[in-house]
Parts: C-alpha cells; sequence; structure tokens
C-alpha cells in the first residue's frame, strides 16, 4: 500500500543523505514537536517568540550546525545537507517568521565568520552560537536592496572610530539584535567602495522603528538609523573596501536556504490539503475522490519534486566548492513559485477553512511573497542567470 501523501513522503530520496544525516532530522523535528509546534500559532498572534527559544535551540546544536567548534560550533561530521535539515524541520510548523527570526544568525553571522579579524570572531560568534546574543543582517537600504553596489550609508574614518550616518530598512530581527553587520560605503562608488561594519546596537545615534507586516508576524523586522554612530576601527569586517565579496557569497547561502524552506512549506501545503481532502464529503462521497481534486494535488507533487531535485544537484554541487549563481538564482525562482502554487491549489481545497487563522496553510499564504522578493527578487534573480549564462 502506497504512503498517505504528507510531508514525509513527498521528500524525495537523496543519495548524498547518510543515517547520520537522518538521525539529525529526527533530532531537531523532536525538538520542533516538544518546544515549537504546541506554540507558534499562539506566537504568530502575539508578533514575537520568547528569546529563551535561541537558548534553547542553541543547546540542541540547532545555531551551530557549521560554524567553527573554536567558537561553540560544529563542522565535524557534519555538511550543508545538515544545515538545510534544520531549515527544513522548522518550516513543518507553517511559519516562515519563525526561521527568519530563530535563523538570523545564518546571515548575519557569516560575513564575521569568513572576513573579520580573530579578536573580532571571539568577541562575537559565541555568545551568537550559544544563543545569548542575536545579530542581524543590515544591507538593504530605502533606495534599493538587491542593487547592493548601490549602497549610500557611508562610513567616515575618524582617527580610531569610523562615524556610520545612513538608513538601513526591512531589516529581520532588527529591532531584538544586539549585534548588527552592515553594508557601508567607505570608498567612492560601486562595489569597490563598500565595508563590512559590526556595529552595536546600543551605540549611541542608533534608533530602530518596527515595521508591521503582511506575513512573517513572529519575526520583528526594522528600519534602522545610524546618525553619527561613533564605531570603533578594530570593528571593520575584513579590509576597507573589501566588502562586496562577502554580500555576494551571503547572497548564495541565503538563496539556498530560502529555496529549502519554500519547498518544505510547499510539502506542508501538500500534507494538509490531503489531509482534508480524505476527510472532507462532498456529493456522497472523500473531496478526494473527485479527478479534479486528485490532479491538484497530483499537479502539486510534480511542481514539489522538480524543485526539489534541482535543490539537490545546487546543494551538492557548494559542497564541492562550486558556485553556480546562475543554478542558485533560478532554483531561488523555481522553490518560491513552486510555493505559491502549492499555497494557492492548497487554499483552494481547504475552501473556506484555510481561510481561517490558526492554520498552517493560511500562515504559509500570506508569506508567499516576501519568499519571492526576499534575498533576491525573482526579476532580479532571472537576470541575473541570464547575464552568468552569457544572454
Amino acid at each position: 500500500m502506497t504512503a498517505p501523501l504528507d510531508f514525509d513522503s513527498t521528500r524525495l530520496p537523496s543519495p548524498h543523505l547518510t543515517d547520520a544525516h537522518e538521525a539529525w532530522r529526527r533530532s531537531v523535528r523532536a525538538f520542533v514537536d516538544r518546544e515549537i509546534m504546541p506554540n507558534v500559532n499562539a506566537w504568530d498572534e502575539a508578533g514575537g517568540f520568547p528569546r529563551e527559544l535561541h537558548r534553547k535551540a542553541a543547546e540542541v546544536g540547532l545555531l551551530s550546525v557549521g560554524y567553527p567548534e573554536e567558537f561553540g560550533g560544529v563542522r565535524e561530521g557534519v555538511d550543508l545537507f545538515h544545515t538545510l535539515i534544520v531549515s527544513e524541520e522548522l518550516a513543518r510548523a507553517g511559519a516562515g517568521g519563525l526561521i527568519a527570526g530563530l535563523l538570523t544568525h545564518g546571515i548575519g553571522l557569516p560575513p564575521v565568520i569568513a572576513l573579520g579579524s580573530d579578536e573580532l570572531k571571539a568577541r562575537i560568534a559565541p555568545p551568537v552560537l550559544a544563543g545569548e546574543k542575536l545579530i542581524a543582517l543590515c544591507v538593504t537600504e530605502p533606495s534599493g536592496g538587491s542593487d547592493v553596489a548601490s549602497i549610500k550609508t557611508r562610513a567616515v574614518r575618524d582617527g580610531a572610530d569610523y562615524i556610520v550616518n545612513g538608513e538601513k530598512t526591512f531589516i529581520t530581527t532588527g529591532c531584538r539584535a544586539d549585534f548588527l553587520t552592515v553594508a557601508v560605503r567607505t570608498g567612492g562608488d560601486g562595489a569597490g567602495g563598500l565595508s563590512f561594519l559590526l556595529i552595536e546596537a546600543d551605540r549611541p545615534g542608533v534608533s530602530r522603528t518596527k515595521l508591521d507586516k503582511m506575513g512573517w508576524w513572529m519575526s520583528d523586522t526594522a528600519a534602522i538609523h545610524f546618525d553619527d554612530v561613533r564605531v570603533p576601527a578594530e570593528n571593520l569586517i575584513g579590509v576597507e573596501n573589501g566588502g562586496f565579496a562577502g554580500i555576494v557569497t551571503n547572497f548564495n547561502m541565503e538563496r539556498l536556504s530560502m529555496a529549502t524552506q519554500a519547498i518544505a512549506f510547499s510539502r506542508v501545503c501538500i500534507e494538509d490539503a490531503a489531509a482534508w481532502a480524505r476527510e472532507r464529503q462532498t456529493f456522497g462521497k472523500p473531496l478526494s475522490k473527485h479527478q479534479v481534486i486528485r490532479h491538484k494535488l497530483a499537479e502539486m507533487v510534480r511542481h514539489v519534486h522538480a524543485s526539489s531535485a534541482l535543490l539537490d544537484n545546487c546543494t551538492w554541487r557548494v559542497m564541492r566548492g562550486e558556485a553556480p549563481v546562475a543554478e542558485l538564482s533560478l532554483l531561488k525562482v523555481q522553490a518560491t513559485r513552486t510555493m505559491e502554487y502549492c499555497a494557492r491549489e492548497a487554499m483552494q481545497i481547504l475552501g473556506g477553512a484555510g481561510f481561517i487563522r490558526g492554520q498552517r496553510v493560511e500562515r504559509i499564504y500570506r508569506e508567499v511573497r516576501v519568499m519571492a522578493i526576499g534575498g533576491g527578487s525573482e526579476e532580479i534573480m532571472l537576470d541575473l542567470a541570464a547575464r552568468q549564462m552569457g544572454v
């Protein structure tokens, strides 16, 4: 007998996953079932989750996978698939804001690890990986997001410090963060004039405004203003005017993670729609016995399988040291369009029940657009892929 159509049965087998990966999945799932599933709807309605969740996640290793051991991370015996399993299992809760808020260090900390001085890494990474401090990435500005080469926030050297002026917006965890990884302009126009600065959020001149959103209610999003903020020069991440490479590398990993989440959210939609279709009676038989509904579910699975195969291939290539920019860009579009399709079809199958707050499909439907825009919009991704392919 075939397995019921659910979250696990819609995951394609991968030749790259071992027993160790599956053991890790079981550990992450147990954490999600224990700490998150009973609370996720209340947290979403409240617009946030307890800060203690970061420490609990750190205790079971969710925050440390892939980071250097000397700072509290775990690299031995783990690979990129272990990292993506965390995002996939968290997505079972059906709340993108949870992942964005809980794993915010996944975009804020890598530039520090990759480019920062030994002193800076030792000062910042351990409390972040322990869940004691939060870090946010600050790149997007009111004048633009994906066009990072046009960043206007400026840092001017003044003796032993930099003085920072400018504004960032749509910053995930911007209100709660203790540390801000900020892209600034230290040189002339274009990509060659960009740097990264680590700015403590409690420095004089830093002010933050909470932004209300369509989705991701559980994750705070902020506009951040820097007004003559004095930052020690030792907080420079990497070399002056050498920040663009770090920004681009960070984008690639962010897109891989977002694609993982989008596909997992699609599988949640299939699970809930299939369960409803089996139970709901219409015209004297279960909804699932109507051909049009069966075709909807089959189409959703087709989209998921195609997206999953591309995700698996891109992950494997990145693990080999490649930077397949075109394929990662196309993956991000493919995965988020799959999520949009599955969220729409699941809502149609659930009908009025899907429109009621408090269940996974409704939350996922609200979050389709942020997934299609954040980390590089569809339009930017398709054009970047075309340029990489020489078109």
